[in-house]
């Protein structure tokens, strides 16, 4: 078999994630592209880079012979916190590196694309298998700072003043039709937890192991603006009934009264999105939800949360398709509202649902030797886990076993509720 027929799909694939990465970024000035107003949220520019040194110092360097780095000063500003690799610009400071260039980091992008393709084409198949892994992290890798971008992106438009759209909007936007709440129900017993498959999944997902569930209850959609809107209205941000102590101190005293992103204006709420700022749709999925406004209302409303093994095992029983789900590749770039007819909805795509439960390792975790062993194992402390994608997250990086986690405080990601009982 020739060499090139041989590694012609793994070049496509590869080709395919770097140009997604950079369409994402085309709408854009080169202006928005070196904002970091927030230290969860990083310059454009940073992310094209970042992810492409990725690829340079743990593809190229050490594997293709005679490979010179572009600029060897970019491991210090484009390093995100592997202390393996060595010394770095930290992370709240990214907004500060006006330099290089956006063109320059373009330049840089195509450089370590051409020889990757060089490094692909030339490479035995028996070397490939062997450093595959490393291979696949980085595309993976990639396809979660597209996501990144997304909510990036927006999270430094709705700083500006002017609330500029970083997409024009739809121009027959559909009128949307409420979804009956109605609670499914699902048989508890033991379970199997984790990922059974051959293809690729990060290390937290591995370690298969047994829980125990009661019979529990699943509502068959995530919960709406208008539902949300009731326990505003009904006083939910201001009563301590209902928060964590820790949470309702941090809405008290950063005076949250709304979610992320809502404003109120001339007695109607509206909130910014990848369009600008639109009217609130009562009807579709409540976004930008911290942990604790999502463990607030579920409380207020006399439910819970799901815990993250009773999301995997609902899921496997509902087995959505996501085909037909709201992924990055739809460029909604925006919730949708629940489909009518569908026996449980937005499962995967559409927003990222909050568990409550804790991000820890599954029983006989074990990390990677070196640099890649900082991956995920370094953060299994105070933060919580998250299930099912977002309209942000590209669609063939998602499955039902995908652990996302973050800060309980974070509500700059599209994430949103789904209630239990």
């Amino acid at each position: 078999m020739p060499v090139e027929t041989a590694h012609h799909p793994l070049t496509a694939r590869f080709l395919a994630v770097r140009t997604q990465t950079e369409e994402i970024c085309q709408p854009l000035q080169p202006e928005d592209t070196v904002v970091q107003p927030i230290i969860d949220v990083s310059p454009p520019k940073w992310h094209l880079a970042h992810t492409t040194w990725f690829f340079e110092t743990f593809v190229l360097e050490p594997h293709l012979p005679g490979y010179r780095v572009f600029h060897p000063k970019y491991s210090f500003l484009f390093n995100s916190y592997y202390n393996s690799i060595g010394s770095r610009v930290l992370r709240n400071q990214r907004g500060t590196v006006t330099r290089p260039t956006l063109q320059e980091v373009y330049q840089y992008r195509a450089y370590v694309n051409e020889h990757m393709q060089e490094f692909l084409s030339q490479t035995s198949v028996e070397k490939l298998t062997e450093i595959n892994p490393v291979l696949e992290l980085g595309l993976q890798h990639e396809q979660q700072h597209q996501e990144l971008l997304i909510t990036d992106i927006k999270f430094i438009l709705s700083t500006n003043p002017l609330l500029p759209a970083y997409l024009p909007k739809p121009a027959n936007k559909l009128t949307s039709k409420a979804v009956k709440p109605v609670m499914l129900r699902v048989k508890g017993g033991l379970h199997e937890i984790g990922y059974q498959g051959k293809d690729f999944c990060f290390d937290n997902e591995l370690g298969v192991h047994t829980v125990y569930v009661e019979d529990f209850s699943i509502m068959n959609r995530l919960v709406t603006n208008a539902e949300y809107l009731e326990f505003m209205q009904a006083g939910g941000y201001r009563d301590f009934r209902h928060w964590l102590g820790e949470g309702f101190e941090l809405a008290t005293t950063e005076h949250w009264e709304a979610p992320l992103y809502w404003f109120q204006h001339e007695g109607r709420w509206q909130h910014f999105t990848m369009h600008g700022l639109e009217d609130i749709d009562l009807h579709a999925p409540v976004t930008h939800i911290s942990f604790y406004e999502a463990n607030a209302y579920a409380t207020w409303a006399g439910k819970r949360l799901l815990t993250e093994f009773e999301w995997e095992i609902a899921c496997n029983q509902f087995h959505p398709d996501p085909a037909k789900g709201n992924f990055l590749e739809q460029k909604k770039f925006g919730a949708r509202t629940a489909t009518p007819g569908e026996t449980c909805s937005q499962l995967l795509g559409d927003l990222w649902e909050w568990t409550y439960s804790a991000y820890h390792p599954y029983p006989h975790f074990s990390k990677a030797p070196g640099a890649l062993g900082e991956y995920n194992g370094k953060f299994m402390i105070n933060q919580m886990v998250l299930r099912g994608g977002s309209c942000a997250t590209p669609q063939n990086h998602i499955r039902p076993t995908y652990r996302n986690f973050f800060h309980p405080d974070k509500r700059w990601q599209f994430s949103g509720i789904r209630l239990a009982e």
